[in-house]
């Protein structure tokens, strides 16, 4: 066959009408030799249909539904069909009648269509795996967090307390005063937390604040005074978790940690360090190690760097979230990880968010305050997040006022 010969088929199709269409596929044969060679046509038909048509150059193709005598005929019929312009527009190159396409509406939606499934196309094997995996890993993560024992061998307390006493019974007596401890017992109560200071005589006291102006009007540090020196309690004080409510009591004495441990041998403890001071720290693990506390008496600390350290001085006494552990632990909850991670920790000791004041929530506005408090309650009290901790063996603690305390059942409750 000779060089530049053009070699096609007829594709015919019915329409509506019942006319018949052809679409011509064409070729263009490009030889570098006499021998025939393989090639490739794209081309276009009246309708907007695409045909490719690969072939050797050396024999036409028949078609399956004409016979070599109809071929003319056939011919004849799609010119007078497409007329002369369809002509003009087979003979045009290839990118010309692409940019004809993407000018004209229907070649637009045309190709606006194809980009569209093979966007979809693209999407779909990432969807097919993605939401399988998605919803499997959904599934076992809810199983597991009902069936912890599963994965984890859950602590065994060596102790269970109901009701505990916040800084040793500040909401009816003068907080952390022996008169308060002796008053919480009283009324039943298995857990005092206390906060622990240091002298400058080395001596171990008991006292929420490191400066002593709110508890009793002195403008000073207790670390900058000896024992001996330490200033009486104010005859009142405001109840921590109740603004404008205030407690009174015969005992304004501040405490040794000493005579807590004397006075209540075998009474559970939290003992929370507020600041970076690694002689306290080495004191109180002294003191719980003289006295055999060691395995009710809690290390509490509002920091990690603090609680290392505590860890470090006596690591027989179970330790308490940090405030930056519990937001950790939250977090793997809501991602659903939660199961998988093992926790050292043994208690969970939080607030009750609605009973939280300005101190934790500084907005100017009352609102914002309340907004903030709902909020927190709603991320915090997930009870599926209690039951898992404590079927692993972690106690929750929540410190709320005593008529608090009867009404939230399961777990412990701070009387204030």
């Amino acid at each position: 066959m000779a060089r530049g010969s053009v070699l096609y088929t007829l594709a015919t199709h019915t329409s509506g009408r019942g006319n018949v269409m052809a679409d011509l596929v064409l070729g263009d044969l490009i030889a570098h030799s006499g021998q025939g060679q393989r090639g490739a046509g794209i081309c276009e038909g009246s309708r907007g249909m695409r045909a490719t048509a690969a072939w050797p150059l050396l024999l036409p193709l028949p078609h399956p539904q004409l016979s070599p005598a109809a071929w003319p005929q056939a011919s004849s019929r799609l010119s007078r069909s497409q007329g002369r312009g369809s002509s003009q527009r087979w003979s045009q190159p290839i990118s010309a009648r692409q940019s004809e396409r993407q000018h004209s509406p229907s070649g637009t939606a045309e190709l606006t269509a194809v980009s569209a499934w093979r966007g979809s196309m693209a999407m779909s094997p990432l969807l097919y795996y993605a939401l399988p995996a998605l919803g499997s890993y959904v599934v076992i993560s809810m199983y597991f967090l009902r069936r912890p024992h599963l994965l984890h061998t859950p602590w065994v307390p060596a102790f269970f307390p109901r009701l505990g006493a916040h800084r040793g019974g500040s909401g009816e007596r003068l907080e952390n005063t022996m008169e308060a401890m002796e008053n919480s017992v009283a009324q039943r109560a298995d857990l005092l937390e206390l906060d622990c200071q240091l002298t400058r005589d080395g001596v171990v006291v008991v006292s929420h604040d490191k400066n002593l102006s709110r508890q009793s009007g002195v403008n000073r540090d207790v670390g900058s005074l000896d024992f001996e020196e330490l200033p009486l309690y104010k005859e009142e004080l405001e109840v921590y978790f109740s603004p404008g409510h205030f407690a009174h009591g015969s005992d304004r004495h501040m405490t040794r940690l000493e005579d807590v441990f004397q006075r209540f041998p075998r009474m559970p403890m939290s003992l929370e360090v507020k600041g970076e001071n690694v002689e306290l720290i080495h004191k109180i693990a002294g003191l719980v190690r003289r006295f055999d506390r060691c395995e009710i008496t809690i290390w509490a600390s509002e920091k990690s760097s603090i609680m290392k350290k505590c860890r470090a001085a006596n690591p027989e006494m179970p330790f308490s979230f940090t405030i930056s552990r519990g937001f950790r632990l939250l977090l793997l909850y809501y991602l659903g990880l939660l199961p998988f991670i093992p926790i050292p920790e043994r208690f969970l000791i939080c607030f009750l968010p609605t009973i939280i004041n300005r101190t934790y929530f500084p907005f100017s506005s009352p609102g914002l305050n309340q907004l903030a408090a709902v909020l927190s309650k709603w991320f915090i009290m997930r009870k599926s997040l209690i039951q898992h901790l404590e079927q692993r063996g972690v106690q929750v603690m929540l410190a709320a006022p005593r008529k608090c305390a009867v009404q939230h059942g399961p777990s412990t409750a701070f009387q204030s």
